[in-house]
């Protein structure tokens, strides 16, 4: 299992407060564009895919898959970083924490949980489907 480990704080801007606001409540928060239907991520004013203004917050499953990993095994201490594309359809970066990561697999089954930042803000991360809750 990971290790506890120094997570930097995120830097929050008018476009993402919402965003850190949601985390703060347990909540996972996507932008879908208004003009074109598309949910993205990481949270912006415009719409990558058609450049509109009109996009509204969603609050996410917080199911996904993972779709790419890596492990950084001569971190201090070691740590496993993810792609995990949302059961709503964005891919977003993030960490997969209480996990063996000799078990991870790209298509695996993961959770939203989150691992406070060292000022105190949680910050989104993934965990294997199944397993039990952040102690």
């Amino acid at each position: 299992m990971d290790t506890p480990r120094e997570i930097t704080p995120p830097q929050s801007s008018p476009e993402t407060a919402p965003y850190w606001m949601a985390a703060r409540e347990g909540r996972l928060l996507v932008k879908r564009c208004e003009a074109c239907g598309e949910r993205h991520a990481y949270p912006r004013a415009l719409c990558p895919f058609c450049f509109s203004e009109d996009t509204v917050w969603e609050e996410a499953s917080g199911r996904g898959t993972v779709y790419s990993f890596s492990i950084m095994r001569r971190a201090k201490p070691p740590y496993a970083v993810a792609y995990v594309t949302l059961e709503e359809g964005p891919t977003i970066i993030s960490n997969i924490v209480d996990a063996e990561f000799d078990a991870l697999r790209i298509g695996q089954p993961v959770t939203l949980t989150f691992r406070d930042a060292t000022d105190g803000q949680p910050v989104p991360m993934f965990r294997p489907a199944g397993e039990g809750l952040r102690a």
